[in-house]
């Protein structure tokens, strides 16, 4: 489906652009429809789910009519859908829902992750191993099971032979400093390597500690990549930070981080040499639980 969270992007610059044109203030719109000034401004910047008949009726105040008036109802059809981690609600994780559906309407997904393992790629132990750390650090504002769950769901829909071209760029100090038990890691970084051989659209990468990135300066957080199978919706970077995700579909922004990929691309391993070396870590781990048995 296409993903509801980029038509109401998309369906707010096309309700913004059309009232600036008309040369009329979001309160004179606002009073029109009788509604509130936020309640406009929350439509126009894709903050809400959008009402089919007040779009309609926005069109019809600001004399929109022919093609045009069917194209907005049209993406305003798309942001009014709900999707499967509708359903999920806050038990899932805000964050991840937002991921689900971006991913849900997704053409190419290009991931890079300095301290984290892909959450598409994550074993249910290793999320599980997540949960724990994250737990002690405080209270938890998801559910676990409904989160792993869902993160299950979301792995078939990318993994789907019909779903996404996926690539991710793995720092390699993810496999060498997370803090799971070394039998959570070596079975996910064996899992890593299970699923780029079994799924052709699929591509890991890793990034090793000692190589230098050169032309760019080292990105300050994680960051994902989408262009998506409607191209007049825009190519969109999702950069993660502690506490949110920020979203930029502007052409200037997300260019910055196509730039800073491609960089980081270029220093990365080989695919071949990056399975290579997820498979001699995971063998590694197993060496040294073995060495450790009395």
């Amino acid at each position: 489906m296409t993903s509801p969270f980029v038509r109401r992007r998309r369906l707010a610059e096309e309700l913004r652009a059309l009232r600036e044109a008309k040369g009329m203030t979001a309160e004179a719109l606002s009073q029109l429809i009788y509604h509130s000034r936020t309640k406009v401004s929350r439509l126009e910047n894709a903050h809400i789910r959008p009402d089919l008949a007040e779009v309609m009726k926005i069109l019809d105040i600001l004399d929109v009519t022919g093609e045009k008036w069917n194209e907005v109802v049209r993406i305003a059809r798309d942001a009014a859908e709900r999707g499967w981690w509708d359903s999920y609600g806050d038990a899932m994780g805000a964050r991840q829902r937002l991921y689900a559906d971006v991913e849900s309407g997704a053409s190419t997904i290009r991931e890079y992750n300095p301290t984290a393992m892909p959450g598409i790629l994550q074993t249910p132990e290793f999320t599980w191993a997540l949960v724990e750390l994250t737990r002690a650090e405080g209270q938890l504002d998801y559910v676990p099971e409904r989160a792993i769950e869902a993160r299950l769901h979301r792995q078939r829909a990318v993994l789907d032979p019909h779903g996404p071209h996926y690539e991710v760029i793995l720092d390699e100090v993810v496999i060498r400093r997370l803090g799971v038990p070394p039998q959570v890691l070596r079975v996910q970084l064996r899992h890593l390597v299970a699923t780029v051989e079994a799924h052709p659209r699929v591509r890991v990468l890793v990034l090793p500690m000692d190589t230098r990135i050169e032309g760019t300066l080292l990105p300050a957080a994680g960051f994902t990549l989408f262009t998506f199978r409607d191209l007049a919706d825009p190519p969109m970077a999702l950069v993660n930070t502690v506490n949110t995700d920020l979203v930029h579909t502007e052409s200037d922004d997300v260019a910055r981080y196509t730039r800073r990929y491609d960089h980081l691309r270029h220093a990365a391993l080989s695919p071949i040499k990056s399975l290579a070396l997820l498979a001699e870590t995971a063998d590694k781990i197993a060496e040294n639980q073995a060495g450790a048995r009395p």
